[in-house]
Parts: structure tokens; sequence; C-alpha cells
């Protein structure tokens, strides 16, 4: 295995002298390495590492250059996101915000509202729409758009990220017409008279994207500013950027140059960047206070099941003759695997229907021995749709299931009428997965789904929205308890990221992130854990956000 550390990265300023906190009258917990659920009373760290947690009735250290009183309030560890995507987060944050939309008219209305206050903007852009939320249960068209806004181009991503939204004039900028044809891997959805409708399904978003001028350097660097600054909120003190490109590295390097970053990001290098085997070249990069690291690439497979792209074995079951697409062909897949493998990366593919996750686990299964890369913990990234025997291979191969609670919640409406009820039994499977002995990294792949990792932690016991539906849960059977959701969001994520001897436990020698509740997530009921509120963040031992002043 190759490591590199980048230099740039390591020019951090710390203090001559220790300085040494005690966090005492503390309500706090944490897990071990053998999952084991540790109670304390104070924590003293100092400067960036745990020294020592003190359990009720231990003598407490009186040397410490600082003393804080917690008030009761409860710790944990700092939580991990182990699969988002931080740049669009960030730039999302900048744009129309369409998550929540009920209907067509509705997400049509707030880019009107959007791009009244924003008239500066040559373009008008936005994500979130999400039409099996809406009563048509239709895919938009260009035309609810045309009524509002026709003066400017708009391109509005799904929630999923798999299809897009176009207007007439974005259309006619890319010069769509009837004689454009579906590219590889995509679809123009059409009317009867084969008309493009405005949707854009996969590859075929590129059509659109190729007449959006690019986002400025200097823009990249201020999303991903504001978007670490907002998942600190939550109580995210790391998160697995999934899929960078080599703008956005550069973006990332020079802001870790200026300042250690406000909470960590480990980076999955883009696969689709034109630099791939540039970027493998230089090899692994990690700053020296382990705010950023790179060693690893994301490998996209197939689509999202949402917009019927996730790549199947058989027919989707509401749409006969519909596979669903692959983004690659098995030697390009193959190609893009096996050069990450043999420069010592780690592999995390992501893979959402029963055919893509099949085929990531056979290159898997394959390459893993001919690189004898296992230490390297390749991944899957959603593992969503999974036939039994698929479900077995993830902890022989060594290979982890990284995935997302809240997709569950989110797809309940659709996922059955897209898979029929005998491979609904093999969806969001976390339970028969972590009886295999598989450790599941959990997240949320904002901006897709909400980026608030107590949602998470609530679908993953509940299985249930946060209107607590459907009664007992969806598919119960299949739930966590709340100490394995909560490793899924500490340890396993750290592991899953090769830092499960830096992060995701509050032991000595590791570094000191944890966060402030305004509730014990032990105590109160399963249904309420979405409503937990983060009152204070720390990363490195320094405080990033709080709400308790």
């Amino acid at each position: 295995m190759r490591k590199t550390t980048s230099a740039l990265l390591g020019l951090l300023s710390f203090s001559a002298f220790a300085d040494t906190t005690l966090y005492t009258n503390v309500n706090g917990y944490t897990l071990n390495s053998d999952y084991e659920l540790l109670r304390f009373n104070a924590i003293q760290f100092t400067d960036d590492r745990v020294d020592a947690i003190f359990g009720e009735g231990e003598e407490l250290p009186d040397d410490a250059s600082k003393v804080i009183d917690g008030g009761g309030q409860t710790m944990i560890p700092g939580l991990v996101d182990a699969h988002g995507h931080v740049l669009t987060y960030g730039l999302g944050l900048l744009r129309v915000d369409l998550v929540g939309a009920t209907t067509e008219a509705e997400a049509a209305q707030r880019v009107l509202d959007f791009a009244a206050d924003n008239t500066e903007l040559e373009w008008v852009q936005g994500r979130g729409w999400n039409q099996v939320l809406w009563d048509s249960n239709e895919f938009p068209t260009a035309a609810s758009l045309d009524a509002l806004v026709g003066d400017r181009p708009v391109w509005l991503t799904r929630v999923d990220g798999h299809a897009a939204w176009a207007n007439t004039m974005a259309m006619e900028l890319a010069g769509i017409n009837q004689d454009t044809e579906d590219p590889v891997g995509g679809q123009i959805i059409r009317d009867e008279n084969g008309n493009a409708t405005g949707v854009f399904v996969d590859t075929a978003m590129s059509y659109i994207r190729e007449q959006i001028p690019d986002t400025s350097f200097e823009e990249q660097k201020v999303a991903l500013i504001a978007a670490m600054k907002s998942l600190a909120t939550y109580g995210i003190t790391s998160v697995h950027d999934a899929g960078i490109g080599s703008s956005t590295i550069s973006a990332y390097k020079e802001l870790v140059a200026d300042a250690p970053l406000p909470i960590r990001v480990y980076a999955m290098i883009a696969a689709s960047d034109p630099l791939y085997q540039d970027r493998l070249e230089e090899g692994f990069i990690e700053s020296d206070d382990l705010t950023f690291a790179i060693e690893s690439v994301k490998v996209v497979a197939d689509g999202a099941l949402g917009s019927r792209g996730a790549a199947l074995i058989e027919d989707y079951h509401d749409d006969p003759g519909n596979r669903g697409l692959l983004r690659y062909n098995d030697e390009r897949l193959e190609f893009l695997m096996r050069a990450a493998m043999n420069a010592g990366f780690q592999v995390n593919t992501h893979a959402i229907g029963d055919d893509a996750n099949m085929r990531a686990l056979d290159n898997y299964e394959q390459l893993i021995l001919e690189t004898n890369s296992r230490d390297r913990r390749h991944r899957v990234e959603h593992a969503q749709i999974l036939r039994y025997e698929d479900i077995l291979r993830f902890a022989e191969l060594g290979v982890v299931p990284s995935m997302q609670a809240t997709h569950a919640t989110s797809d309940k409406n659709m996922a059955e009428d897209r898979l029929g009820p005998v491979r609904i039994q093999g969806a969001y499977a976390w339970r028969k997965l972590l009886e295999t002995g598989a450790r599941i990294a959990n997240g949320s792949d904002f901006p897709v789904e909400h980026p608030n990792p107590f949602y998470g932690l609530h679908a993953s016991v509940t299985r249930q929205d946060q209107r607590n539906e459907p009664p007992g849960g969806w598919y119960a059977e299949e739930n966590m308890s709340l100490v394995e959701a909560l490793a899924s969001f500490t340890i396993d994520a750290a592991y899953a990221g090769h830092q499960e001897g830096e992060l995701g436990s509050l032991e000595p020698g590791k570094k000191a992130d944890f966060i402030i509740l305004d509730r014990d997530i032990f105590v109160v009921s399963p249904t309420e854990l979405w409503q937990t509120q983060v009152y204070e963040t720390w990363v490195n031992g320094v405080k990033i956000t709080d709400k308790n002043n």
C-alpha cells in the first residue's frame, strides 16, 4: 500500500504549549472497539487528543488549563457520514431548493421566486424535486417552467442526481430536437410525438450540462466551506465525499493550506475524471491534522431506483422491458477498478440495482485476489437491492456495504412498485447484512437526502419516516438496534475510511471529536430520535458550532 502526505497540507500552526481541557458534568456515551456502550461523566483532552474519560465517582484531575461544566447535557462522539456530496450540497445552499415540493406547480413556483431574487444569475439552477411524492407521480415538463421562467435557461436536478428537468430555453441552447439520440446509459423523456418533454435521465443530462458555465474555482471553495459549516451544525464531524474531480481536489488543498477544514473530509476520486490516471499516480493525500484525506476512488456502476436507472437482473415490476442502465460495459468497469487497486487505492462502487451489485461483487471477488487488496476494505456504495447470495458475499470478501438509512424510508412509497414482492426482500437489507458479519457504514447521500444524521439514526432503528409511518416500521425485521445504528455512524463508518484508530469513539489517544445534544438518545422514544438537536460540535478539540450561547 502506498501512502504519501502532501507537504502543502501539513502547514498547520500549533501552540508550543499543550492546552488541556476538562469537560465535566456530562451524560456521556461512547462505543469501544468491542461495541460495548460506555458511560462517562467527564472527558479530558489535550489539544486535539482525548486523554481519558471518567465514570461516575471517579476522581477528576485538577491540572487542566480549562474546565467546562456540561450542565448534565448528553455527549456522544462526532458522527461520520460515510457518503455525501460536499460540493453539490454547498452549491445547493446557493441554488433553489426543491426538496419537499409536493406538486410540480409548487416546484415551479419556487423556481420563479428564486429567479426573481437572483436576477444576476445567467442560469437558474436547483435540486431536489421528486415526482414520486406528487399526486401525479409523473415526470414534470418544460411547459410548467416556461410559463413562469422563460427568459433564462433553467436546469433542476432530481433528488437522486440521476435525472434533471429543463425549460425550453435550456433545451434550445443544447440543440435538443426530435433527431437528438438517446446516449448510451441515458434517456430523453419524450411525448407521443417524439418531442423532448424536459426531463433527461443519467448520461442524457450531459446534453444540457455542457451548456452551463463551469463553477469557478473560487465559487467551489466558497461552496465547500458553506457545506462543511452547515454539516457541522447537524453533528457531522467527518464526511466521506463520494466522488470528486481534479478541480475540487485542488480547491480542498488550497483550503487546507489556509486553515484546518471545519470538519474532516475523506474524499474519493471520481473515476469519471478525465485526469483519473494522473490522480492515481499522485498517490494518497493526508493532512497532518487529518481534516483531509484521499486514498479511495468512486466508480459509478448504475443509476437510481426512482428514475428507473438502477440496473436490475430482471425487468422493472412496474415497467416491463426496462432493466435500468449500466454506466459502463464490463470491460470498462473492470479496468477502472483494477487501475485503482493496482495503485493501492480503496475502490468504492456505486451500485443500487441487483445487477450492478452482482457485477461489482464479481469484480471484487476476482480483483481482490489478483491485487491482494482485501485490506483496502473496498466498498459498495448504497448496496440497495441485493440477491440473497450476494448479501453473503460482503463479509466473505471483506467488502463494506456503505448504505443510507433514509433511502429506505424515502423510497418505501415506490420501491416495491419498482421491484415487486420478491426482490424487495433483498432491498435495504440491513439486518440480513449485519447477521453475516458485514460492517455497515451509514450516511445520508446528501443532498439526495437531508444530511441530518439523526434522521438516519431514526430510520435505522424504526424503519419509519418522520411521521413515524408506517406503524411498526417498513419491513421492520431489517432494522438496527440503536447501538448498531450508532456504530454505523461512528466506529464502523470510520473503519470504512481506515480511520478507526483515530476517529469514531472517545477513547484515549483518539481525536477529540464530539457533540453535545439536547436529549439523551438512549432514553427518549426511538420515534423522537429525528428531533434531536445538536448544541455543540467539536473537531480536533476545537468548538466549531455552539447553540448553547
